[in-house]
C-alpha cells in the first residue's frame, strides 16, 4: 500500500509539472486556432504519462524493461490521440470558423432590419402626414380653386401608388426571405421581358430626359419565372433611370454563354464609391453618398429594388454584380442556361 501511494504521487507531481507546463504554454497561444489548443492539451496529457512513468521508473519502481514497454505503448497511443485530435480540431476549427460567420451575418441582417424599419417608418409617415392634410382641405372645403383641388387630388393619387409599390416591395422581400418563394420556371424570350419592363419606365425616363437604349440583338431565352424575371429586369432599370442624371443614358444588353444566361444594365450616374459597392443590394441602402446628388428622391424608392433583385436572382440559382465603368456602374445579372441553349429569338 505504501509503494502504491509514492507512485501515486510520484506520478501526481511529474505530471503537475508537466501540467503547469501545458497550461501556460496554451496562455501563450490563446489567440491561435482551436486545432492548436486541442493538439496541445493531447501532447500535455501524453507527456504527463510519460513524465509520470519515467519519474516512478527512477524511483526504482519499473524496470528498464518495463519502462521501454510503457514508454512503446504511450508513444503508439500518443500518435493515434494526435491524429484523431487533428482531425476533430480541424472540424471544431470549421465549425468555429461558420458559427462565427453566422453571427457576423445575423448582425448584419439585425442591423439591417433596424435600418429598414426606419427607411419604412419615414416613408410611410411622411406621405401619410402629407395626405391626411391635403384629405381635411378637402373635406373642410378649405381649398375652393379647382386647380389646387385637382392638383391635391393628382398628389393624394401618386402618394398612395408610392405607398402601394412600397408595401409590394416589403411583402416581395418578405416572401424571398422566408423562403415562401415559389417559382414556375418557363422557358422566356427575354428581349420580350426588356421590351415590357422599357415601356414601363419609359414615363419615368421620359420626365428625367434619361435615354434608354436596348442591344439591336443577342437576345437569349431564358428559363426562369416569368413574373419574377421581369421584376429583376425592372428594379434594374428603375433604379439606373434614378440615379442617373437628367439627359443621361441607360443602356441594357443581353448575350449568351455555354453555361449562363447574362442580362446587363449600363448607365451614366457617375460610379459608386468603392467602399458601397459590397453594399448596394443590401435592404434599405439607397447609397445617396454613391449616386448623383438628389437622384434618389426622383421617383422615391424605399430601397428594396436592388435588395429584391438579388433575392430573385439567387432564387433562379444566378447571380447579381455590379462593377464601376467610365461613366457610371454596370449591374450583371446571370442565370443558369436553360436545358435547350441552342434556341434565340432573333434581334
Amino acid at each position: 500500500m505504501t509503494d502504491t501511494l509514492l507512485i501515486g504521487l510520484y506520478a501526481l507531481a511529474a505530471g503537475g509539472v508537466v501540467g503547469l507546463v501545458g497550461a501556460a504554454a496554451l496562455r501563450l497561444l490563446r489567440g491561435r486556432s482551436i486545432l492548436v489548443h486541442v493538439l496541445v492539451l493531447l501532447a500535455v496529457t501524453v507527456l504527463a504519462v510519460v513524465a509520470g512513468v519515467a519519474t516512478v521508473a527512477q524511483a526504482m519502481f519499473l524496470s528498464r524493461h518495463d519502462l521501454w514497454v510503457v514508454l512503446v505503448t504511450v508513444s503508439a497511443s500518443a500518435v493515434i490521440s494526435l491524429a484523431v485530435g487533428a482531425v476533430f480540431g480541424s472540424r471544431l476549427a470549421a465549425s468555429a470558423v461558420w458559427a462565427q460567420t453566422a453571427r457576423e451575418r445575423e448582425r448584419r441582417l439585425e442591423a439591417g432590419r433596424r435600418e429598414l424599419v426606419a427607411w419604412v417608418s419615414h416613408d410611410l409617415r411622411t406621405p401619410l402626414a402629407g395626405l391626411r392634410a391635403m384629405a381635411e382641405a378637402l373635406e373642410d372645403g378649405i381649398i375652393h380653386d379647382p386647380a389646387i383641388v385637382d392638383e391635391y387630388h393628382r398628389r393624394i393619387r401618386v402618394e398612395t401608388d408610392r405607398m402601394t409599390q412600397l408595401v409590394d416591395d416589403l411583402f416581395e422581400l418578405s416572401r424571398i426571405n422566408a423562403g415562401a418563394l415559389r417559382l414556375m420556371p418557363t422557358t422566356v424570350p427575354l428581349r420580350d421581358v426588356v421590351s415590357d419592363a422599357i415601356a414601363g419606365v419609359a414615363p419615368l425616363a421620359a420626365r428625367r430626359r434619361i435615354h434608354l437604349v436596348a442591344a439591336d440583338s443577342g437576345w437569349p431565352n431564358v428559363r426562369a419565372g416569368e413574373r419574377e424575371l421581369a421584376r429583376i429586369v425592372s428594379n434594374l432599370l428603375i433604379n439606373s433611370v434614378r440615379y442617373t442624371p437628367e439627359d443621361g443614358t441607360v443602356h441594357i444588353a443581353a448575350g449568351h454563354e455555354p453555361d449562363n444566361v447574362w442580362l446587363a444594365v449600363s448607365d451614366t450616374c457617375g460610379g459608386i464609391p468603392g467602399e458601397d459597392l459590397d453594399r448596394v443590394f443590401d435592404v434599405a441602402f439607397r447609397g445617396e453618398r454613391a449616386r448623383t446628388p438628389g437622384a434618389a428622391g426622383s421617383g422615391g424608392g424605399g430601397g428594396l429594388g436592388l435588395a429584391i433583385v438579388r433575392g430573385l436572382v439567387e432564387a433562379h440559382g444566378g447571380r447579381v454584380d455590379v462593377r464601376n465603368t467610365d461613366r457610371g456602374c454596370r449591374f450583371e445579372v446571370r442565370l443558369p442556361a436553360p436545358a435547350a441553349p441552342g434556341s434565340r429569338t432573333s434581334g
